[in-house]
């Protein structure tokens, strides 16, 4: 199986400091959704690991997440694609729970869920606790520009070998050429 993780704001939709609390405020990026689309019809199970602090927060409910959800899973399904998993991290950074990234627990549920070694897996975020979260599960971390990737790339304290691409499409383009 070739199995794919991303994170979802910044990479999959736009991102925002004031957190993504509906439907409305949910808003895909095409070229990700279109290239989600060519890693499904190339054979690759693309799954999510997002953290919603937002819920534990208080900011909106998992019924608000799930609209967002199926939205996003109405858009993928018109282009004949879709996510087969999505892993969330509900919890507020102080309460210490072992799945808010950069902590590896929902990249551990996914790659448990697949049977698939870690090491055959990109995960692919756009801010330094994505790449953390990779590293400790031992998956291979990717950058991508969009979101809060090019503040990551000011803030530093990056890999120096990590693999950095404009967006998920360039980084698609780039997988579908050299990981058949």
């Amino acid at each position: 199986m070739k199995l794919l993780i991303l994170d979802r704001d910044g990479v999959i939709n736009l991102d925002s400091d004031h957190y993504i609390k509906s439907v409305a405020e949910w808003i895909p990026l095409e070229s990700s959704l279109d290239a989600i689309a060519r890693l499904t019809q190339a054979g690759w199970t693309v799954a999510v690991a997002t953290n919603q602090s937002g819920i534990g927060r208080g900011y909106y409910g998992w019924d608000e997440l799930q609209a967002m959800h199926e939205r996003l899973d109405e858009l993928l399904a018109q282009r004949g694609s879709r996510i087969a998993h999505i892993e969330i991290c509900p919890h507020a950074p102080d309460e210490g729970c072992e799945c808010r990234k950069p902590a590896p627990g929902m990249l551990n549920a996914i790659l448990r869920r697949y049977g698939v070694p870690a090491h055959e897996v990109f995960f692919v975020g756009d801010k330094n606790e994505d790449v953390e979260c990779a590293l400790a599960a031992g998956c291979k971390p990717v950058l991508v520009r969009t979101g809060k990737g090019e503040r990551s790339l000011l803030k530093g304290g990056l890999p120096a070998d990590l693999p950095v691409f404009a967006d998920l499409a360039a980084f698609t383009a780039w997988l579908l050429q050299h990981h058949v």
